[in-house]
């Protein structure tokens, strides 16, 4: 059964997992970067474009103040998510340790995040997300 937004436990569906987190992630990432973009031009990386003008890249490598911040404050709650959705697949949160490993590793959590449906009943992390008294966000 999953706790808080901010730190979720045990387990958590697919639907959740990309509605509740990577959506709002991404949607608070676009919303902070035109903010530090707007108000502290100068925090945020440019891109010359071949008119000669500066296009705001989506994805900086360093942001502005309110971007790090609000990049700080969802570190937690991202992993805490991703965890979720491990257990709701039966892996431990050691499966983490495909992020050492380059483009691989990546695909590997992703594939196996977003995409894979969670083992079907009560797993060693909690019951299934999808039966558990009609939670609203199930996959």
């Amino acid at each position: 059964m999953a706790g808080s937004w901010f730190l979720p436990r045990g387990r958590i569906g697919r639907q959740r997992w990309w509605l509740g987190y990577v959506v709002a992630f991404v949607l608070l990432g676009v919303l902070t970067t035109w903010v530090d973009a707007r108000f502290f031009p100068d925090a945020y990386p440019r891109v010359s474009g071949t008119d000669g003008f500066d296009v705001l890249w989506p994805f900086p490598d360093a942001g502005g103040p309110v971007t790090t911040v609000t990049g700080l404050l969802l570190l937690v709650p991202n992993v805490a998510a991703l965890v979720c959705r491990l257990h709701d697949r039966g892996h431990s949160a050691w499966w983490l340790l495909w992020f050492l490993v380059p483009v691989v590793g990546w695909l590997v959590l992703v594939v196996t995040v977003g995409f894979l449906r969670g083992t079907p009943g009560p797993n060693p992390y909690g019951h299934d997300p999808r039966t558990s008294g009609g939670a609203a966000w199930t996959s």
